[in-house]
């Protein structure tokens, strides 16, 4: 939400040729895709979070859910970072330590992977893991 927030005020904020850069088709279909993105994974939460007071939720329900939004994680962090355009990469701006640390989650100990193995498994029936 912070990237997503951030890249909003910029766009609104950043004049380009005498409008604000949220004024542009392009700039408005990256700050949209990030909302929905957003969204969907609030979504996700909210419902597995009901599963789980019900004392319903399954591990690949779970998987599910961090696969998803640490991936729209990425993509927002990504997006925003776009969007900054060279403040992007400065560290002074959040969406480029978010983009780092995501990075981290994404890739520690293969975790994106093994949610991957752990959905497979629970909709073919068949473990990949020993292959």
């Amino acid at each position: 939400m912070d990237c997503y927030e951030a890249a909003l005020v910029y766009a609104k904020e950043r004049k380009q040729f005498g409008s604000p850069i949220a004024s542009y088709q392009l700039v408005q279909e990256k700050l949209v895709n990030m909302l929905i993105e957003i969204t969907k994974g609030q979504l996700v939460s909210y419902q597995l979070g009901r599963l789980m007071d019900l004392g319903k939720a399954r591990s690949a329900q779970i998987s599910l859910a961090k696969k998803n939004n640490v991936n729209v994680a990425r993509f927002c962090a990504r997006t925003a970072r776009e969007l900054l355009g060279a403040g992007g990469i400065s560290l002074e701006n959040s969406p480029i330590r978010h983009m780092a640390n995501i990075e981290s989650v994404y890739t520690y100990e293969g975790t994106d992977d093994m949610h991957t193995l752990i959905i497979g498994s629970d909709i073919t029936g068949l473990p990949a893991f020993g292959k």
